[in-house]
């Protein structure tokens, strides 16, 4: 038998002479002889995306547009991608990226060409083991599944000595090892020549206490030289501390340049240049820098076939290249240029949904602003207050900071915006072993303030502070229920998924008998709320006497004292640097009393608690129409019997649980 199809061999001969004096007379030869072939024939030349657009299939487990992967579709991602092929000379590749846009999927196909291309010993970090358990169902099993060019490659989970565990998976010539950044003995379990770092501004500062988890993980790649790749995408958190960060202006800071299709310029979008009619974000418009022509979004599938990265910087290391982008780019059907503009402007007068949608938005770090504001300036603009609350105050809350012979306790009432006035200060003398101290506390518990509108308020909630003296704080907040009162315990640190967390049951002695889960604590981000403190204490007032203040403002009345105003900007955000030159933002003292900060940080967590970062317009007119704000509006109104035989004095600042239907208070994505 002959054959003059297939490769040749070095001397232009077909292969097929080398059959020659071989029987193949028999049943399946000619199978036998187009596997042969088909095992000679050098793999194609391919790259990352040329890969993915040819073997990748999305599952409708993973993706939203299941089917045959497309790179046309996210055109960005070709270049990354590409710089991931074994013939491109960069060796280490970071992605400073707003969130979904594709990064982790480009680094999916990535994870695809290797075990189908290139194999070698492959290292996938997440940040934590659980993200990574939940990534290789999710993610990688669908990536396998439904490739059948990996298919073949990895054996089934199922099978006896396959190789295949939920965080291994071995294919001829190589291994997948998935692990995550708080694990050091994942990270140093194998040499790897690959290494995809996943959301490292998520990672612990240490992994078990035994290093930094990047500067771990590369170490896997030493043996490797040259032939390395390490690919580091993140959504960016706070400048100073972010990883990715660092590690994109460390290299040559690539920005994905767009034409206008208008006049051709060339240019990478800019959020400055996002516009929208006032109010009505659904009118948003990307204005050229050019010709400062409106671009409507409709052209941003040719504007992106046409973009191209350039790089805006030069790296310290040549083979280190960065690219950052911001969901201005995301394909039309993800994010829209409306829903960012919504977003932007929904964010507003809240520091975490500000901090969340840079993040995510823009992909930029947040810029923690930590200069106190100098306390004289605060005593320059005290005011006179009309009554115990002003008239913007809607609901109160109060916290409590408990020393060795006292108990500290603000009352602070809010409005629309987080708009705040400081309505009492109240040193309850004998502090924690004093039983006299704790009746003083419960007795505050029942007082109320007089609203400048004739209403009176009680404290809608008292947080308290659970760091001296524990377990009496435990058995105080215990006897006086949860509706009123939350123990409170600070968090340093910013990489907080959100500034309140919990509750969480911790247990509580009574009368000298343990109680399992005896109280219920809340763990409160304080270095956030310090930052939202000191942006809004730095706040102007309005030139115009009788416009609006800004949302956050605080108000400070007459008669607070420069002891008081001191202790309120006694602390100041400095970055320190370990020994690695890694550096971590932390709240130091200037001074060694600071109860007046402690207490409003926990005012404010009660707020919070309450549910005022998330009230709806319509429980905003509530607390309103407590206060009689609308009493004007109502007072031609017929009023029934009942009506007119409700007290003079009302109580308002009343935040009822459970709430009546309609009361819908909406949670941020961020913040589920």
């Amino acid at each position: 038998m002959r054959t003059t199809n297939g490769p040749s061999d070095n001397e232009g001969r077909p292969n097929a002479d080398l059959t020659e004096g071989l029987d193949l007379a028999f049943d399946g030869a000619e199978d036998l002889l187009r596997a042969w072939r088909r095992g000679i024939e050098p793999d194609p030349d391919l790259t990352v995306s040329e890969w993915a657009d040819t073997h990748r299939k999305l599952s409708s487990r993973a993706s939203a547009e299941p089917g045959q992967y497309r790179t046309g579709r996210t055109p960005y991602l070709r270049d990354i991608m590409d710089a991931l092929s074994s013939s491109h000379p960069a060796q280490r590749i970071s992605f400073m990226k707003a969130a979904q846009v594709g990064a982790t999927e480009a680094g999916n196909n990535w994870i695809g060409f290797v075990i189908h291309h290139a194999p070698g010993p492959m290292l996938a970090v997440l940040p934590t083991v659980e993200m990574a358990k939940r990534s290789s169902r999710g993610r990688i099993d669908p990536l396998i599944e439904d490739s059948p060019a990996l298919k073949e490659r990895v054996q089934p989970a199922r099978s006896r000595d396959a190789g295949n565990s939920m965080l291994s998976k071995e294919f001829p010539g190589g291994i997948l090892v998935l692990t995550g950044a708080n694990s050091a003995t994942g990270l140093r379990s194998m040499p790897a020549r690959y290494v995809f770092l996943d959301e490292v501004d998520a990672y612990p500062a240490s992994a078990d206490e035994e290093g930094d988890p990047v500067s771990l993980a590369e170490a896997r790649t030493t043996t490797f030289a040259h032939r390395r790749k390490v690919f580091m995408v993140s959504t960016p958190t706070i400048r100073g501390l972010s990883r990715i960060e660092r590690e994109y202006e460390a290299s040559d800071q690539r920005r994905y340049y767009v034409p206008c299709p208008h006049c051709g310029h060339m240019q990478w979008l800019e959020f400055e240049r996002l516009r929208w009619e006032k109010g009505q974000p659904e009118t948003a418009v990307y204005v050229c820098a050019s010709c400062d022509r409106p671009i409507a979004e409709h052209h941003k599938t040719q504007m992106l076939e046409q973009g191209e990265w350039r790089a805006t910087g030069t790296a310290s290391d040549p083979t280190s290249i960065g690219f950052h982008l911001s969901a201005l780019y995301s394909p039309i059907g993800w994010k829209s240029w409306s829903q960012i503009a919504r977003e932007w402007l929904a964010a507003q007068g809240s520091d975490e949904m500000l901090r969340a949608a840079r993040n995510t938005i823009l992909g930029e770090t947040w810029v923690e602003n930590g200069e106190a504001p100098e306390w004289q300036r605060l005593a320059d603009r005290r005011e006179v207050f009309g009554a115990d609350i002003p008239i913007g105050g809607l609901f109160l809350t109060a916290g409590a900071d408990v020393q060795k012979d006292r108990i500290e306790v603000d009352v602070w009432a809010w409005g629309r915006g987080l708009e705040s006035w400081f309505v009492d200060h109240i040193v309850l003398a004998g502090g924690p072993g004093d039983p006299e101290c704790w009746q003083a506390l419960t007795d505050l518990l029942g007082r109320t303030w007089s609203h400048e509108n004739g209403s009176v308020m009680p404290l809608a909630k008292l947080a308290i502070d659970t760091g001296y003296e524990t377990s009496a704080v435990y058995a105080w907040a215990r006897a006086q229920g949860i509706a009123q009162v939350a123990p409170v315990k600070g968090l340093e640190g910013f990489n907080r998924a959100t500034p309140v967390s919990g509750p969480t049951f911790v247990d509580a002695t009574l009368n000298g008998r343990k109680l399992k889960r005896g109280a219920r604590l809340w763990s409160v981000a304080t270095a956030t709320f310090k930052a939202e403190t000191y942006r809004y204490l730095r706040l102007e007032r309005p030139e115009t006497q009788g416009d609006p203040h800004p949302a956050g403002f605080v108000h400070l009345p007459d008669w607070v004292d420069s002891e008081w105003l001191k202790q309120l900007v006694a602390e100041q955000l400095v970055t320190i640097r370990d020994r690695r030159g890694y550096a971590r933002q932390e709240w130091q003292k200037m001074r060694e009393r600071n109860e007046a900060l402690d207490t409003r940080i926990y005012a404010r967590a009660a707020a919070w608690i309450l549910g005022a970062d998330r009230f709806d317009e319509r429980m905003w007119r509530q607390l309103e129409k407590q206060v009689g704000v609308e009493s004007a509006v109502e007072a031609d109104a017929p009023q029934s019997s009942e009506q007119s035989a409700q007290p003079a004095t009302p109580q308002a600042g009343r935040i009822a649980a459970p709430r009546r239907r309609g009361w819908k208070i909406s949670t941020p994505k961020y913040m589920e």
